[in-house]
């Protein structure tokens, strides 16, 4: 697996989410970017655990992602982090994330990886990023696939 196709792909699912009207859409990039123009979705630590099948056959990726929201005013900005949060719906993170799933029996993510699933959200709280104060969270993607 390439983690920057890997990355960019995740990414490309995030878009996917539907916000509530007045609230804009959702900005996505698999990469930690210099600035965002939230509400903001981006992939950013990723760790690799090698060989869990022989030859080569399988590794095992968790990336971290982030999603941040602006802050016009507390409870708006949570009320929206809220919606991508949660586990379905138009605005779920998670939802749109593992329908890169594909088909049964379909590679992941256009053939880039064997499967993937969403497993915890962490890391509810404030956070800056140059400079600016966001509301935000960390999903946790594990994704597996073929060693390259």
């Amino acid at each position: 697996m390439q983690p920057s196709s890997i990355r960019e792909a995740i990414a490309d699912a995030a878009r996917a989410v539907v916000l509530p009207d007045g609230i804009g859409k959702l900005t996505a990039t698999g990469y930690v970017p210099d600035a965002v123009v939230a509400p903001h979705f981006f992939c950013g630590e990723y760790s690799v655990d090698f060989d869990k099948a022989m030859n080569r056959s399988l590794d095992e990726v968790e990336l971290t992602c982030r999603v941040l929201v602006g802050r016009a005013d507390d409870k708006s900005a949570q009320v929206t982090l809220d919606n991508l949060l949660s586990g379905a719906g138009p605005a779920s993170l998670k939802s749109a994330i593992e329908a890169a799933r594909g088909a049964p029996g379909d590679y992941a993510l256009g053939g880039l990886a064997h499967d993937l699933h969403v497993t915890r959200m962490q890391g509810y709280r404030w956070y800056e990023h140059q400079g600016t104060q966001y509301v935000g969270a960390e999903l946790i993607i594990k994704i597996i696939g073929e060693g390259d």
